[in-house]
């Protein structure tokens, strides 16, 4: 079954896609530029799949995959080629799908990032915050800002990841990978000990409950730089769920607290080209007096028109605006932008010229050419 699963893999990469589909009573499927496609006519049988999850795994996963009825692993297809694996139980079996990793870092700039992502790479302290749903690009564009902090800095960075997915490789900095269920128990065991091991930068895959929420806002708060995750789909959401997690009597001191570390937040999303492939489109809200005070007083309504406002004096942008700038670029179709706008309405009067000032139209006519991207990694 493993030479069964390389010919699959191989099949996948060779088409530049980012998944393998493999369902115990169905097709095999394969995620080619976003869109899912069979593969060939096989029908996977339970035992086969059970057979590969044998083969692929050692003994202590196997175990855990019984015990716990799913598991997440990386497999190595060769030396230039790693997956994130997720093996789980469904009703007709196993399913496994595998993430292409690629073992090349790419920069903020292949992404077709906006310059002021890569400011929050040169924060002396403070929490940043990647966000966006499963597949949009979280993990890349974390290892892309780790990369130019290890390129240009001699810090500590201690990553908490499950599992490990880009592998970075000590330049400037020096950096310690730990993989959940392998080099620790928990997101919170690690960071709690992570506090004590001398770190300048923290950097945790995902913030999934409420002690890890409190443990990352602890480090950033102690002077530490920390980068983390959400499955939010913007700034204003992200704000929300952090301060939901707490119970109500904390959540005023937790606004408090959030305003005061929070550094940014680098919402995604990822739209198709013009060209075939995909790009990235982000939400960057920047930390400000203004913002802060939005924070602090719970008008997360706000929140929105702040980051607008403030694109010119600090970089900050929205969806729409990104969009924009796409569109200028020649990267993607007025339709493709009206799809993955916030306020498709609003976007679709820009288009005429309604409400695109001068700022704006100066600001498009000055941006740099930015590479379209194929794919980019997730952490899920």
């Amino acid at each position: 079954m493993e030479k069964r699963l390389k010919l699959y893999l191989n099949t996948l990469l060779a088409h530049n896609g980012s998944d393998l589909h493999l369902k115990s009573g169905s097709h095999v499927r394969v995620r080619i530029h976003g869109v899912l496609k069979k593969l060939g006519d096989d029908i996977l049988l339970p035992e086969q799949l059970d057979k590969l999850a044998r083969e692929i795994m050692t003994e202590a996963q196997y175990q855990k995959l019984q015990q716990e009825r799913s598991i997440d692993f990386s497999y190595l297809l060769d030396s230039a080629n790693r997956f994130r694996v997720n093996v789980f139980f469904q009703m007709d079996g196993l399913s496994a799908v595998f993430r292409t990793i690629s073992m090349e870092i790419p920069t903020l700039e292949k992404l077709g990032l906006p310059e002021v992502v890569g400011s929050f790479a040169e924060a002396p302290r403070g929490l940043v915050l990647v966000t966006g749903v499963t597949g949009s690009g979280k993990s890349t564009t974390l290892a892309a800002l780790t990369n130019r902090i290890n390129e240009t800095s001699p810090k500590h960075i201690i990553t908490l990841e499950d599992p490990i997915e880009f592998i970075h490789r000590d330049n400037k900095a020096l950096i310690n990978q730990r993989a959940i269920g392998e080099d620790t128990h928990s997101f919170s065991d690690a960071l709690r000990a992570a506090l004590r091991e001398d770190p300048d930068i923290i950097l945790v895959g995902e913030i999934r409950d409420l002690e890890t929420a409190d443990l990352v806002l602890h480090a950033a708060n102690t002077g530490h730089l920390v980068f983390s995750t959400l499955h939010t789909l913007d700034a204003k959401e992200t704000i929300n769920r952090i301060i939901g997690m707490f119970p109500k009597e904390k959540q005023n001191n937790i606004r408090e607290v959030l305003a005061s570390v929070l550094t940014g937040v680098i919402s995604q999303r990822l739209a198709p080209t013009i060209s075939g492939g995909r790009t990235a489109v982000v939400e960057v809200l920047v930390r400000t007096a203004r913002m802060v005070e939005m924070i602090t007083s719970g008008r997360s309504n706000e929140i929105l028109s702040v980051i607008e406002e403030g694109r010119d004096t600090y970089g900050s942008l929205t969806f729409d605006q990104h969009l924009l700038d796409l569109i200028d670029q020649g990267k993607i179709t007025e339709e493709t932008a009206l799809e993955y706008a916030t306020n498709p309405s609003d976007l679709s009067l820009k288009f005429q010229g309604v409400g695109r000032g001068n700022a704006d139209l100066n600001h498009m006519r000055d941006i740099t050419k930015l590479e379209a991207f194929d794919l980019m990694e997730e952490d899920d």
